[in-house]
């Protein structure tokens, strides 16, 4: 499974990257605007930091603007993803970017027939928000796995990205059920390695080994 970074913290991003651990960044207006930065400057920043793809949104709602604005964002880098939203307006927009070669990640994504037409306009990655889902009692892996056996019926090429991820759990059904991807914030992404018996067990360890005396240098 790949690991997208969901979130515009540029010093994050730089951090993580180093570890060998994101494969991309995916970002949206709500995370341009914590970050309190200049939207094109920031996805530049991002796009140098990461050979991966980089999810840049539209805040256009017609076809025709939002292709306008597509066309500005792809001279930014090579590896920007055009993010759209799933409605008819971003299906035609993403129908005439994957015809133009350009990658589309279709965003806020909440049905596995939304998912159907994503990937018969072409779209790269479609974002289900599991987390959203859940905030009102819907099946958020439960839309992961309709997505996942539709893609498999019609071997459909658009990648699962799974979105509006909250804690490890999200990642573990994620990878479970064949995602190809999760994008996490950078608080769940660190949360994936801690575990209370590797506290205790290396605890035990450093304890035992300073009763040694020894030193490795």
């Amino acid at each position: 499974m790949k690991f997208f970074l969901d979130t515009a913290d540029v010093s994050q991003i730089f951090e993580l990257s180093k570890l060998g651990l994101v494969d991309g960044v995916t970002t949206n207006p709500s995370l341009i605007q914590a970050s309190g930065r200049d939207f094109l400057e920031t996805i530049a920043e991002i796009c140098a930091l990461t050979e991966g793809p980089v999810s840049a949104e539209v805040i256009a709602t017609d076809c025709d603007a939002m292709l306008a604005e597509a066309a500005r964002l792809s001279t930014i880098a090579a590896n920007v993803v055009i993010k759209l939203p799933l409605t008819f307006e971003g299906l035609r927009a993403c129908r005439a970017l994957a015809d133009q070669g350009v990658m589309v990640n279709v965003t806020l994504c909440f049905s596995a027939v939304q998912a159907l037409l994503a990937a018969k306009a072409g779209a790269t990655f479609i974002s289900p928000f599991v987390g959203r889902c859940e905030d009102i009692a819907g099946d958020g892996m439960g839309l992961i796995a309709d997505i996942k056996e539709i893609y498999s019926n019609y071997q459909f090429r658009t990648e699962i990205l799974v979105a509006s991820v909250r804690s490890p759990w999200h990642v573990l059904q994620a990878a479970k059920l064949g995602a190809d991807v999760s994008t996490v914030p950078p608080t769940v992404l660190r949360q994936l390695a801690n575990h209370p018996l590797t506290d205790r067990g290396l605890e035990t360890f450093m304890r035992d080994w300073s009763q040694t005396g020894q030193s490795i240098l």
